[in-house]
């Protein structure tokens, strides 16, 4: 406690410049601004002032995880009624995604490993198509290079979230997604519901680590949101202020860890990135081809379900497109799900934990 207490005070400095970060970004409409603004300019200020973070300096995880817990609220509380009525529709694409997260796993080990001379762990988790906390976390403790790992993880998120919205709106001739000014929120959400989204997350939050449920600070709000909606016990909707806040957090906590790396590794992970991004959305590009006569659902929006991203930024480019963000959504929930099921399963076997060459 007396450690986060004295931590506290450097976080809040850092989530000030990563709101000035977001705040830049959002004036020009890039794709999920205020997570990719605040990351860019923390990692960016830490590393023209490498002395601004004391020597290995973590970013407290009690206050970030509050956050995610927040965001995982606002998610689970997109899954309404009629979600679930649209499960027969998209049975199909979910299979298909089931064979999408391990081969996109395989492929990517290949890359990372055989291509990038990454040893396993890290080569194995910075490939993890999903989950990226709960990736960062579990490659840690197998061994992986942690800031290596953590840098793949955000490349992958930002190469999709800014080259998807990007091509597409090339595509359709207008902007798609958060660039457009898309919001989750259709209609301007108050404080009336603040009390029942923070409890919905602090209480996901408490039971589902109890019950040490990978990922439980996302997956235990995410269900316990669900829950709440679906049998109308409470109404969980956040403003979109409050979901900007923890996109600012959440991206300065994650800006840190770029901490002290030097140019020639952030460069071979960018092109490393791009080729495992690339080959996703091939991947993805051929599943949707190949199920789209037999589905009825739209290529596009296939394509989307399909791509790696952020949930939220998913969602909003659907949004952009007039199809249901919540069906989307479904899909890269159970996307995550999925890889870290996975993770949890395959990164208890012994071929993981070989020391790096």
């Amino acid at each position: 406690m007396k450690s986060f207490i004295k931590s506290l005070p450097l976080a809040l400095g850092l989530c000030l410049v990563g709101f000035l970060g977001g705040t830049v970004a959002h004036s020009l409409h890039t794709p999920l601004p205020y997570m990719l603004g605040s990351l860019f300019f923390v990692a960016l200020g830490t590393a023209v002032f490498p002395r601004l973070l004391p020597e290995n300096y973590r970013f407290p995880e009690v206050f970030r995880s509050v956050f995610i817990a927040t965001i995982g609220a606002t998610i689970g509380a997109k899954i309404t009624w009629d979600v679930v009525q649209n499960l027969p529709q998209v049975a199909l694409s979910m299979l298909a995604l089931t064979a999408f997260v391990p081969l996109s796993q395989l492929m990517n080990f290949q890359i990372f490993h055989r291509i990038g001379g990454y040893d396993r762990p890290t080569a194995f988790y910075a490939g993890a198509p999903g989950g990226l906390v709960e990736a960062i976390v579990a490659g840690e403790s197998a061994g992986a290079d942690v800031q290596v790992l953590a840098v793949q993880q955000f490349l992958r998120i930002i190469a999709v979230i800014t080259l998807l919205p990007v091509g597409m709106s090339l595509v359709y001739g207008h902007p798609v997604g958060s660039s457009a000014g898309m919001s989750l929120n259709r209609s301007a959400v108050g404080i009336t519901h603040i009390p029942e989204v923070i409890g919905a997350a602090l209480l996901g939050l408490v039971i589902f680590r109890r019950l040490h449920v990978p990922a439980a600070q996302l997956i235990g709000p995410l269900i316990c949101a669900a829950v709440l909606t679906l049998s109308g016990l409470a109404v969980i909707e956040a403003p979109q202020w409050l979901i900007s806040g923890c996109q600012i957090v959440i991206g300065t906590s994650l800006g840190t860890r770029f901490a002290g790396m030097n140019l020639r590794r952030l460069v071979k992970a960018t092109w490393l990135s791009l080729l495992s991004v690339g080959a996703m959305i091939a991947v993805g590009l051929a599943m949707a081809l190949a199920i789209h006569p037999l589905t009825g659902q739209a290529l596009d929006v296939l394509l989307i379900s399909f791509s790696p991203g952020g949930v939220t930024e998913m969602a909003l480019v659907a949004l952009s497109l007039n199809a249901n963000p919540a069906v989307v959504t479904l899909h890269h929930l159970y996307r995550i799900i999925l890889t870290v099921v996975m993770l949890g399963f395959v990164g208890r076997r012994d071929w993981l934990t070989t020391p790096r060459p």
